[in-house]
């Protein structure tokens, strides 16, 4: 049994951690990196092989991955309240940190210091990610076999229309196949999946070449149908915030008309300069489109689905990975997750790397991470500096004469 103090002091720690994670942590996927760096490799709350067990687990669901990621470790810390805490705490933050950024960008624009801050903090954030994916690597790929899956998925994720999810069940049917048996029915098993995972991508890429129907949906005009619209984004959108994103941006700007591409664009920047989960940005079109009221309606019900699903999964799944094929079929999953990873590290880094000073940056915070250990924290705060300074030089050179 756990003495109530004890009980108070695992819910202030998790309350306190993601609350700064909510606050400090920029870069949508390189969260995940974050959050290694800060939850599993400092503070040692889950091991390596869990941790990346929760990778798997939430890239193959709908939802907010970081979030689910968030709750995933709460969970692990502090049962299934730990994991309601630890997403809330995580997601508040960020929507009022968005919320007060887009009031303030409404009638102020972006000042050049942030762009800078921002500009800083790119290199940074890949460093972290990139460490984290190293050491996972080195944690997911520790067999011949799983190594090979491990590249099987990173170049199944650049040249193949398979999604995430895709990808991981597949590795996880291979891991079934190589780490636990091949009798027949096993083999059937991992058959069938890989039918259904791999044909309907197939079939989805032909059609992508036919021409696109006629699209008459209704236009939502009340806070009760922008909630329904964010949720069905929230639970039936899998592939993160990025995939999320291409969806609402079809569907807000191409289909209800509720913002302007050049008004999407802002969101987006805006959504860079905000931390926290990159779903946020449902919280700067709720606020276009109606508001305060609006913002609430649309982050809450964006994240809503990702609550539910984690919830309800995460006590089953504590029973079931003790199974011994689950675990084969973590075993194969892992290595996979490492490799798309990997993919999403070299994707981000033109976009962070923009010249050489922000290469120095990158090569500086990989040496305080390794050789140092500087704390997460600092190293963001001197990468914003960094960058500000810079962007202060440029603006205060081009306006002397």
């Amino acid at each position: 049994m756990t003495s109530p103090e004890t009980f108070r002091q695992t819910w202030r720690n998790i309350a306190t951690t993601f609350i700064k994670l909510g606050v400090t942590s920029y870069g949508g996927p390189a969260i995940m990196g974050i959050m290694q760096s800060e939850l599993q490799e400092k503070r040692q709350w889950v091991s390596r092989d869990r941790f990346l067990e929760g990778l798997s687990l939430v890239n193959m669901l709908p939802g907010a991955t970081a979030t689910q990621l968030g709750i995933f470790l709460g969970y692990a810390r502090g049962g299934w309240w730990g994991g309601l805490l630890a997403g809330v705490c995580f997601v508040l933050p960020a929507f009022f940190v968005i919320l007060g950024i887009t009031i303030a960008y409404a009638g102020l624009g972006v000042i050049p210091a942030v762009r800078g801050a921002l500009y800083g903090l790119g290199p940074v954030v890949l460093a972290i990610f990139a460490v984290a994916v190293y050491r996972l690597g080195l944690t997911a790929a520790r067999t011949i076999p799983q190594a090979i899956i491990c590249v099987l998925a990173a170049v199944a994720a650049i040249g193949t229309p398979l999604g995430i999810a895709a990808i991981l069940m597949l590795a996880g049917a291979a891991g079934l196949l190589i780490f636990h048996s091949r009798n027949a029915r096993a083999v059937a098993i991992v058959s069938v999946v890989a039918c259904l995972v791999v044909l309907p991508a197939v079939w989805s890429t032909t059609l992508s070449h036919a021409p696109a129907p006629a699209r008459d949906l209704p236009v939502p005009t009340s806070l009760v149908d922008i909630a329904a619209y964010f949720f069905k984004v929230g639970a039936f959108t899998v592939g993160g915030g990025l995939t999320m994103i291409a969806f609402i941006q079809d569907q807000v700007v191409g289909q209800f008309g509720w913002l302007t591409p050049n008004e999407f664009l802002d969101g987006l920047a805006l959504g860079q300069l905000t931390p926290g989960p990159i779903l946020m940005l449902a919280a700067y079109v709720g606020y276009k489109v109606a508001g305060v009221g609006g913002a609430a309606a649309a982050a809450g019900a964006a994240f809503l689905p990702s609550f539910i699903l984690m919830l309800a999964i995460l006590p089953v799944l504590e029973r079931a990975r003790r199974l011994t094929w689950t675990r084969a079929v973590m075993r194969g999953m892992g290595p996979a997750v490492v490799g798309v990873l990997a993919v999403s590290l070299f994707r981000l880094a033109p976009h962070a790397l923009p010249d050489l000073f922000a290469v120095a940056i990158l090569a500086a915070s990989l040496v305080a991470v390794i050789v140092y250990r500087l704390g997460m924290i600092r190293l963001m705060v001197a990468g914003s500096i960094l960058g500000a300074l810079r962007t202060h030089f440029r603006v205060v050179r081009a306006f002397t004469p």
